[in-house]
C-alpha cells in the first residue's frame, strides 16, 4: 500500500513555483499577485484564507486579502468583484465561500472576470474544462489529479466511482476522470444520496474518489483488494483533545488501506493540494497576462 502524500507533494508544487517566480523577478517584471475576499467571520474560511496567504508568502506572490464584515450587502459585494476585475495589478482572485445566505453565490461567482477566476467556479471555466480547453480548473478536482499523476497511478481503462455530486469536486473530477488525456481515459460512475446499492458500484470500483462530507462511509467490505482511493471529505468530529475536535476524512482509514494499493490519508492528502493547485492557478493567470514574456 502507498500513501499519496499530499503534503509533500503541494511542498514540491510550491518549491516549483518559487522557482518561477524567482525567475519572474530576475527578468525585472513585478510577482503574481492573488486576492482573496472573505465576508464575515467564519471561523474554517478564516483559517483557510489564511493559509492561502502564508502560502503566497512562501512562494514569493504578493496577496491582498479583503475582509468584509457579514452585513456586506450583495450589491457591495458585486462592487468589489468589479474593482478586483479591473485591477491590472492582480492577476487572479478568489472570493471564499461559504457566502452569508443573504448573499446570492452564483451571483457573485458569475460576476467574476473568467480570465482571473483562479478558484475555477466560472461557467466558462467550467465549460472549456468538460471540453478539455486550456482553463483554470477548481483546485481540489486539479490537486487529485496531479496527485494521481505524480504517482503515475494507472487510471486508463479502469472503473471509478465519485461518490458526491458537488459543483467544487464530484461533478468536475468525474468529468476529468473520464476525460482523453493521462490520468484520464477511465470509465465514471457518478453516485450521490439517490443512487441505491452503492456498495455494488464500489465493489467494481478500481479507483474510488469520496467527496461526500459523511465520515467514516467507506467501509473495508464496500471494496476490493487492489483499489486506489481518494478521500476527499474533511469534517470535524467532537473528541477529548485540546482542540475538542479531530479531522475525519469519509474513509474508514485504518480498515480500508489494508485493501489499498494507494490511499490519501486525512489530513494529509487531498487538502494540502487544494492550495498548491490554487496557486498554480494564479502563475497560469499570471502568465495569460504576461504571454509576450514567457
Amino acid at each position: 500500500m502507498i500513501i499519496l502524500d499530499g503534503k509533500k507533494t503541494s511542498n514540491d508544487i510550491k518549491s516549483e513555483i518559487a522557482e518561477e517566480v524567482k525567475k519572474i523577478t530576475e527578468s525585472g517584471n513585478r510577482p503574481p499577485h492573488l486576492a482573496a475576499v472573505i465576508v464575515g467571520n467564519d471561523g474554517a474560511s478564516l483559517t483557510y484564507v489564511g493559509s492561502k496567504v502564508k502560502a503566497c508568502e512562501k512562494v514569493g506572490y504578493e496577496s491582498t486579502l479583503i475582509k468584509l464584515p457579514d452585513e456586506t450587502t450583495e450589491d457591495e459585494l458585486l462592487n468589489q468583484v468589479e474593482e478586483l476585475n479591473k485591477n491590472d495589478s492582480i492577476d487572479g482572485y478568489i472570493v471564499q465561500l461559504p457566502l452569508p445566505s443573504h448573499i446570492d453565490t452564483q451571483t457573485i461567482l458569475m460576476a467574476v472576470d473568467p480570465d482571473k477566476d483562479v478558484d475555477g467556479f466560472h461557467p466558462t471555466n467550467f465549460g472549456k474544462m468538460s471540453l478539455n480547453l486550456p482553463t483554470f480548473i477548481s483546485a481540489t478536482p486539479s490537486g487529485i489529479i496531479e496527485l494521481l499523476k505524480r504517482y503515475k497511478v494507472q487510471t486508463e481503462g479502469k472503473n471509478t466511482v465519485v461518490l458526491g455530486r458537488s459543483d467544487i469536486v464530484g461533478k468536475p473530477i468525474s468529468i476529468l476522470m473520464g476525460l482523453k488525456t493521462n490520468p484520464g481515459n477511465s470509465t465514471v460512475t457518478l453516485a450521490h444520496s439517490r443512487t441505491s446499492n452503492i456498495k455494488n458500484l464500489t465493489l467494481e470500483a478500481d479507483i474510488i474518489i469520496s467527496a461526500l462530507g459523511i465520515p467514516n462511509f467507506l467501509k473495508e467490505d464496500m471494496l476490493k483488494k487492489g483499489v486506489v482511493v481518494v478521500d476527499v471529505g474533511i469534517t470535524r468530529v467532537p473528541d477529548n483533545s485540546e482542540k475538542g475536535y479531530k479531522i475525519v476524512g469519509d474513509v474508514d482509514y485504518e480498515n480500508v488501506s489494508k485493501k489499498c494499493s494507494y490511499i490519501t490519508p486525512v489530513p494529509g492528502g487531498v487538502g494540502p493540494m487544494t492550495i498548491a493547485m490554487l496557486l498554480k492557478n494564479n502563475l497560469k493567470a499570471f502568465k495569460n497576462k504576461h504571454s509576450s514574456c514567457f
